[in-house]
Order: structure tokens, then sequence, then C-alpha cells
């Protein structure tokens, strides 16, 4: 294991600091690490070690004392929480409690968050389609977005180069509308998917079912062995922790190989309060921390910098971060610090009924659910809304309970529930929202956390666009299933808060002009360049793929760009 400091460091200097532990922040860690940068990584929550401490992974729904619910009394006193996708009495020690750790909604924001080494990564979704080429240019040429400093090509050899370590697995589709990538085996279709593929694919030939592309590791190689991870095991129990590696997260990936370089060093219970600017010599010198616990200060210092605490908590400290010379916070010339804030549309969901396929079942509890690409506004816009949006979707078999059954008790209660009852089938919709100046985050004047930083304030809405992309998939969608021969379909407008989705973005976005972007191609902060924010933040525009992927990939191409700049003296 890494080099743990609860305490303090003697020696506080290292050559990198990675602020945050989750996915991207891994990534840096192990690139920084691999290359030979002594790195110090802060996690503002608790230590968590791989398999040790997944203290529900092997338990039966009937260990739990309340069937893996959550009381009620927990549930009136942790509103946001609860409604995350996955939370439950199986998962709740990898998620926050509201009350710990408040900040203020302006407009109503769901902000959910996990923190402790391993932050979020040890409770994605962990689905990784790439962008394809029409996402990095869409924004510019249809009006809604500044352009993108990178094009896909660009960033292709790196999306290769997180695949194959972190391992996905697909297949390869074709697609120009989602790229294939480095996969091993995807799940397979069940009888019924496999039907619904057809149904689809035959009748729209713009529109491709496809299996999931999922961080799920189908086929160990030796790679896999090495960082000690084994085959998944289609428990679909991914969120309790995995003590067999089985999707990828920090915890079980990339934090044990850069501890394995001897060259990392993990602080958890690391409040990060704010970057340190020097002005006379023009760069950040280091990070101001405070001791979760003990509410000591402590000054670390480093040559480069990299900000992974998570796009609203890496918002929070850049803004946090003032001095002279940037009163407005690290880099914030222009003041778009914090604006053009965005995340995902998933505001649409439907279901229905399949008749048939009494005879068949399916085995195992696959991770990983079928994907339905993007079909509108590809290489041109031709709606009356801009960005697109995919779709995930499944089938599934009920039991055989009905509810004729309610009063059986015993025997017969459980002979019913052995039964397999009809087919069902869902579809939900993953869609892109519009970068908007005035959705933004910024810091309060007059309230502070417990350890005496602003809290940060949520501005962010959805607007007309996000309305209208909305109905249209609530139209094809039903339009699609039920062309696929699904019966009863109902539709559902969600009507969520912006956040549940768990995929916010910008505040720092990348950009070629200075005074429209506050991070350039490498995502260095214009003008403070020994500093790199590739986590959420840093995002121009949201694509409608989930970007954990990519936020790998922009993390190992900075990284490897940081090291060899500071080699060659320019950091």
């Amino acid at each position: 294991m890494p080099n743990l400091n609860t305490k303090a460091i003697p020696n506080n200097t290292f050559d990198a600091i990675v602020i945050g532990s989750g996915i991207s922040g891994g990534w840096a860690a192990k690139e920084l690490c691999e290359k030979g940068l002594k790195t110090l990584v802060l996690e503002r929550g608790r230590n968590v070690e791989h398999t040790k401490d997944y203290p529900t992974a092997n338990m039966n729904p009937w260990d739990f004392q309340h069937r893996t619910k959550m009381p009620e009394a927990f549930m009136k006193e942790n509103p946001l929480i609860t409604k995350s996708a996955g939370f439950g009495e199986d998962t709740a020690h990898f998620f926050i409690k509201d009350n710990d750790h408040p900040y203020v909604q302006e407009k109503e924001f769901d902000w959910i968050r996990g923190y402790q080494v391993g932050g979020k990564s040890l409770i994605w979704g962990r689905a990784c389609p790439r962008w394809s080429p029409n996402e990095f240019i869409a924004p510019a040429r249809d009006g809604y977005g500044i352009e993108w400093p990178i094009s896909y090509d660009e960033i292709a050899p790196w999306y290769s180069h997180v695949e194959l370590f972190a391992v996905i697995c697909g297949n390869k589709d074709e697609l120009e509308t989602m790229p294939d990538g480095e996969y091993l085996p995807p799940f397979d279709f069940n009888c019924v998917e496999k039907e619904i593929k057809k149904k689809i694919n035959n009748k729209y030939k713009d529109r491709h079912m496809i299996q999931g592309r999922w961080a799920q590791l189908t086929e160990p190689t030796q790679l896999h062995l090495d960082q000690g991870r084994a085959k998944c095991q289609s428990r679909d129990l991914c969120m309790r922790g995995c003590m067999f590696g089985g999707y990828f997260s920090s915890v079980s990936s990339t934090l044990p190989w850069a501890s394995k370089t001897g060259n990392l060093t993990i602080q958890p219970d690391s409040v990060v309060h704010s970057i340190i600017y020097d002005e006379k010599k023009k760069r950040a010198t280091g990070v101001r921390v405070i001791d979760a616990l003990t509410h000591q200060e402590t000054e670390y210092y480093a040559h480069i910098i990299f900000l992974n605490a998570s796009a609203l908590n890496s918002n929070l400290i850049l803004l946090n971060s003032t001095s002279s010379r940037f009163p407005n916070g690290l880099g914030n010339d222009n003041d778009l610090l914090g604006r053009y804030i965005c995340h995902h549309n998933y505001g649409g969901s439907m279901g229905g009924d399949i008749d048939g396929f009494e005879d068949i079942y399916y085995y195992g509890r696959k991770p990983a659910e079928s994907m339905m690409a993007n079909f509108r506004n590809f290489k041109k816009q031709d709606m009356d809304f801009v960005g697109g949006y995919m779709a995930f979707m499944g089938s599934y078999r009920t039991r055989g309970l009905h509810n004729e059954d309610a009063e059986m008790i015993g025997a017969p209660l459980k002979n019913a529930m052995s039964e397999a009852g009809p087919w069902g089938m869902y579809m939900y919709m993953q869609g892109e929202t519009v970068p908007k100046y005035n959705n933004r985050v910024y810091l309060s004047k007059t309230e502070k956390d417990q350890w005496g930083i602003p809290l940060l304030v949520t501005d962010v809405a959805y607007d007309n666009n996000d309305e209208l992309l909305l109905k249209d998939f609530l139209q094809q969608g039903a339009e699609m299933l039920d062309a696929a021969g699904v019966k009863n379909i109902h539709t559902h407008d969600n009507k969520w808060a912006p956040g549940r989705d768990i995929h916010e973005m910008g505040g720092c976005r990348m950009g070629k002009d200075a005074d429209t972007s506050l991070l350039n191609k490498w995502n260095q902060l214009h003008h403070c360049e020994n500093v790199f924010v590739t986590d959420g933040a840093c995002m121009t525009s949201t694509a409608n793929q989930s970007p954990s992927i990519l936020y790998m990939a922009l993390t190992a191409r900075a990284a490897n760009y940081a090291v060899q700049a500071l080699k060659n003296g320019d950091l």
C-alpha cells in the first residue's frame, strides 16, 4: 500500500500534487508516478483500501437490518443523497450524508457526492462510450458553444491508452456516431434484446442498438492480472465495492499501480482550502490543506498541481484561491470561472411489456446495459434543438407474482416468487445540455462549512432546448419500442433537477482563446501554466455520451505533457 500520511509530512515538498483520488485523480497519480515524479494525492474523505473496506460486498439481502432499504428517518434527514442511483443500505458507506457537506441551492440542483479515497469511482455507472469527431466540432459549428481546442484524432490514442489499462468491454460496431475502442468481449444481449435490436435495425437505418461499452473486466489479460484484478462475476453488486476488481476504480487499479512505483503518497482526510500562488514566480507553488478531523492547516509544495476534485469542487477550490494577482480566483482574468456549468439531461424514460419467450430465461446479473447511439444533429443540425442524445436500454423478466397473489403466505408465496413472469423492456435518455453563461456556481459571501471554507452556490437550470430534446426522445423512443413489438408502452417526464445525472461539467473550460476559456489544449490554466485541471470542470461541452472515459484520456494526455514540460524546464 502507499505511504499514508494522516497527520503531517516532515518534508512537505513533492514533484507533483494531485487534488482528488477519484477517476481522473487516480489516472493523474498513475501517469505521474510511472514517469518518476514523487506525487502527493490529497483526498478530503477517509481512506479506503481495496477488498479490505468493502463491508457489504458479500452480504445477502437478509443480512441487512432493513433488507438494503434505508429507514424512513434516514430518508427524511438525507433527502438529497437518497435520490442517487444505486444508493441503499448496502452502498451508503460510499456516499456522504447531506448535513455533513452542505451547499446553497439558488436553483434546485442535486449534487451527489462520495468522499473517500477512490471518490465516485467506487459508485459510478461505468458506461464508457467514446465521443465521435462530431461532438468536438458540433458546438462551434451549430452555434451553441465555443470551439474545442482538440480534435477526436488528437485524443483517440489516449482513449486507447486508458481503455487498455482500465479495461472496457464492448463490441466492434463500426459506427460513426460512437467509434470503436480497445475492447474486451462484451456482455451478450439476452434473447429479447436480440429480437428488439433486429427489429429496430430493420426499420431504422440510422439507429443502432449495441452492446454496452462498460468498464467491466470480462476476460482478464496479463496486464489486468498484474493489477491484481479478476474476471467480473456478473453479480451486479458493483457499488458495494468489488473484491474481484471486476470493474474499474482507482482503488482497485490506478492507485495501487502508482503505489508500486514507490513514488506515491496518499493523504486522506485532507480538505483542500486553496491553491497557493506566488506572485513573484508567477506560478502556483503549493496547496493549502485543512485536516478534516483536527482542522489543523498545512501547506504542501510542488512543481506541478493537478486539480481533480470533481467538477464543482474543482471550481470551488479555484474560486477560493485568491491573491492580489487573481482576486476573483486562480486564473480567472475573464470572470468566466464557475460559468458555463452543464450536465446531462436524464429527463425521459419509458418501458413496456414483451409477449412470448416464456420458455427462455437468462443467467447471472449482467452489470452492463445496452446502448442506443445518438442519431440526432449528427454532422449538421437537422432538428429544432441543438445537441443529441443517446439511450440506455434493456429487457428483463419479472417474477410470477400478480396483484391477486398479494395475500399469499408461506409455501404458496415462495412458489409464486420462484416462477418467472412476463418480459419487460425499458429505455432512458442521456441528453446533451447547452453550456450557458448564466448557468454557474459561485462562493457564498455569508455561509461557510465546518472548515471555514465558503459554501458553493449552485445556479443552474434547464432551458427550452432541453425540453425540445426531451420531447423528441419520448416520441422517438416510444415509436422504436412499438416497432420492436413492445406493448403497453408508458413514457415519463421524470422532472429531475439538474445534477441528479451525476455528470456535472464545466466552469473551467478548455478553449483556444484565453478571453473565452480558462484552460488551453493541454488542460493548463492559461494564466498559471503549472496548474492542470482534467476532471469534469475542464469540459467545453457535454456531448451525449458518458464522460468518464474522456476524463481519463484527457488526464493521461495532460500528465504526460506535464512531465515532459517539467523535464524541458518549461514548468
